[in-house]
């Protein structure tokens, strides 16, 4: 899974990503000093590994990561070439999602690109340029359907019809994400459009408007709504401070603020949502392991995203779930109460389940 990161310059994008991935990256607070992208990933903090790994005495533990992709920021004309434009945005094609870095702090040290804050205007200059994108794109596919639409070619008649619909929507500036376009998924998945792409927006807040909130982080939540569209507020400054310390260290400097939960955290979890993922655990060899994938996802499959052979010589799966373990206290004692259940090739992958596959070697 790799997620997107964009926004305009010196919104704390890079911050936001220093943070998350613990990748040292280039940041100043001037824009256009960001002249490459990079990518990190991270790990999503999950309390249910650390259970089933204490209750099975694991030697190790691995949790589930995203790739983040951060690319320079964009401007007006960056679908055009405009600042660093155009360059950079191609490298969004192959995430799976994007996130939103928008400014909702003041600070007089760190410039505004366009000399004012206004969220609900920075993210309209972002979408737009996204839009104007896959206008380009959609536009150069068009041609060449038009072309083969005039020698008879059914299925291009058919593709023209869906061409010029999103063509009129772009134009609009409308994200493609918000048309209800039914079957039509084979075409989008082959252009891999940007306006497709789930998005979040994160907030990028002060210090002390954490839990609070204020007006620039009201004015991205309405455009938020409108969009429907997540919004995820995060000091990014805090965020990069905690990144800094231990696990421990860090845990009682959020308690000490009075703070429940790191904002990266919720940021994870909420790309797990857009994104329709769950996740499993396996326990093999002193390791245990959570694992991601899409919901409705059958356990063959499951299996093939641990390893391709298992796929292809899947048998049966011992399933239990997390709560049924926990209580159980071990793999042998929910077998011996009958939470360990056999399942075949029908079986749909819970969230929460811990997997035994037995497979053809």
């Amino acid at each position: 899974m790799q997620i997107g990161i964009v926004g305009l310059p010196n919104v704390g994008k890079t911050t936001f990503f220093k943070a998350l991935t613990r990748t040292e990256a280039e940041t100043a607070n001037y824009p256009f000093t960001t002249t490459s992208y990079n990518t990190g990933v991270a790990e999503l903090r999950d309390e249910r590994l650390d259970k089933i790994a204490q209750i099975v005495h694991s030697k190790e533990v691995i949790p589930t990561t995203i790739k983040f992709l951060d690319v320079a920021g964009l401007v007006k004309g960056a679908s055009k070439g405009e600042g660093l434009g155009n360059q950079f945005l191609g490298y969004l094609r192959g995430t799976d999602a994007l996130v939103e870095v928008v400014r909702c702090f003041k600070d007089a040290d760190v410039s505004h690109v366009e000399g004012r804050i206004q969220p609900q205007e920075d993210i309209e200059i972002v979408n737009l340029e996204l839009a104007l994108a896959d206008l380009a794109t959609v536009e150069r596919r068009l041609q060449k359907v038009k072309r083969q639409a005039k020698s008879g070619d059914k299925e291009s008649s058919r593709d023209l019809e869906i061409l010029e619909r999103l063509e009129g929507a772009l134009n609009q500036g409308f994200p493609i994400r918000n048309l209800d376009l039914g079957a039509e998924k084979s075409l989008l998945l082959e252009m891999d459009l940007l306006t497709t792409k789930p998005l979040i927006y994160m907030a990028n807040i002060s210090e002390s408007d954490i839990g609070v909130g204020n007006l620039y982080l009201d004015q991205v939540q309405k455009k938020a709504d409108a969009d429907r569209n997540l919004v995820i507020p995060i000091c990014a400054k805090l965020e990069a401070e905690l990144s800094e310390l231990s696990t421990g260290e860090s845990k009682l400097f959020l308690r000490e603020m009075g703070i429940q939960e790191r904002g990266l955290d919720k940021l994870i979890r909420a790309c797990y949502k857009i994104l329709g993922l769950i996740t499993f655990y396996t326990i093999e060899s002193q390791i245990s392991q959570a694992w991601a994938v899409k919901k409705g996802t059958k356990v063959p499959q499951a299996a093939g995203a641990i390893h391709s052979d298992m796929e292809e010589g899947f048998i049966k799966a011992e399933v239990a779930s997390y709560e049924d373990l926990v209580s159980a206290g071990s793999f042998i004692g929910a077998r011996e109460k009958g939470h360990l259940l056999l399942e075949g090739k029908e079986y749909i992958v819970r969230d929460g389940d811990v997997l035994h596959f037995k497979f053809r070697h």
